[in-house]
């Protein structure tokens, strides 16, 4: 695709509502719950059962067209839950940003569908003390089904010149994090917005989720976890694919090759060689690539407060 999105919901995904019309009575604080559906569409009663009586401002379910049957059922016996249908193929991010531009409270609590298919902990107390912390994204400590650990934190690393990201299951309360596991997490909606959310021409979920924290760091936000914080698995935790293909290349530019100067982040023209000999594609894709970012880079250069060699190396101080 031959454009960097510059703002939030640049592409417009094909999609139908259903339900929603109904008012929540239940509302106790200023948080919508997005969900994002990928699990047997037989368990959504127990889904919506934990979460309905939260005290969320709405809730809203982003779902795939594969059974629109299901949905049109459950909107029927949940008038209040908003039932989001992507009308064509969609990343999790996409999922995400739909849910965003849907939702209309301040913050936002997003969740995979299993994992809340069991009782969940969330109250307005809980809510409060994340709002207080005012970063972009607060992330929960995830477990399985029978209660073991897994990583929720996440930090940027280099090896001999190779980006790479490391995992820990090592928590403290309030360590940050450079992106929440499985997108879970409690956002601030308006940061979301301002960063531009998912880019939708990056097409790996994976890939797509280290662009969007990856450059909510460099441009000054914060991600952090809570270990009061938490929610289960009710079956076995995803797999994510971190193959490095394409769509590395696009998270590349727009976040290891911009270099952070005085007040400003832009791509020198001297760092075309240095990027085209370690690129697999054409001269002239490479080419074509290099100026797209350095046209984007140069679009928000003031957004940036630092660069990802800054980023990798002051982490955690």
């Amino acid at each position: 695709m031959n454009t960097i999105p510059s703002i939030f919901n640049q592409r417009q995904i094909n999609h139908t509502v259903m339900g929603g019309a109904e008012q929540s009575s239940q509302s106790k604080m200023p948080v919508d719950c997005i969900v994002l559906n990928r699990t047997d569409r037989t368990s959504r009663s127990r889904v919506f059962d934990n979460l309905i009586y939260r005290g969320f401002n709405s809730i809203i379910s982003i779902e795939t067209g594969s059974n629109r049957f299901a949905t049109a059922n459950a909107s029927s016996l949940y008038p209040s839950v908003r039932f989001v249908v992507a009308l064509e193929d969609v990343t999790a991010g996409d999922m995400l940003n739909l849910g965003m531009s849907m939702a209309t409270a301040p913050y936002v609590l997003v969740l995979q569908d299993d994992m809340c298919m069991d009782d969940i902990l969330f109250n307005p107390q809980l809510a409060k003390k994340l709002i207080a912390l005012n970063d972009f994204c607060v992330c929960p400590r995830l477990t399985t089904s029978t209660f073991q650990s897994i990583p929720v934190r996440f930090f940027p690393t280099a090896e001999k010149s190779v980006f790479t990201v490391a995992s820990s299951l090592s928590i403290q309360e309030g360590d940050i994090t450079l992106y929440p596991a499985d997108l879970a997490g409690f956002y601030d909606r308006n940061k979301y917005i301002q960063l531009g959310g998912a880019d939708y021409t990056i097409s790996s979920a994976y890939w797509q989720k280290v662009d969007l924290f990856c450059r909510a760091w460099l441009w000054g936000e914060r991600v952090s976890v809570q270990t009061s914080f938490s929610f289960s698995y009710s079956g076995d935790v995803p797999e994510e694919n971190q193959t490095v293909d394409s769509s590395y290349l696009r998270f590349y530019i727009k976040n290891l090759l911009p270099v952070f100067k005085n007040d400003h982040a832009e791509i020198p023209l001297s760092s075309f060689f240095a990027f085209r000999a370690r690129r697999s594609c054409s001269f002239r894709d490479a080419l074509e690539l290099f100026g797209l970012a350095r046209k984007w880079t140069e679009k928000n250069k003031y957004r940036f407060k630092k660069d990802a060699a800054t980023l990798i190396q002051d982490w955690g101080k």
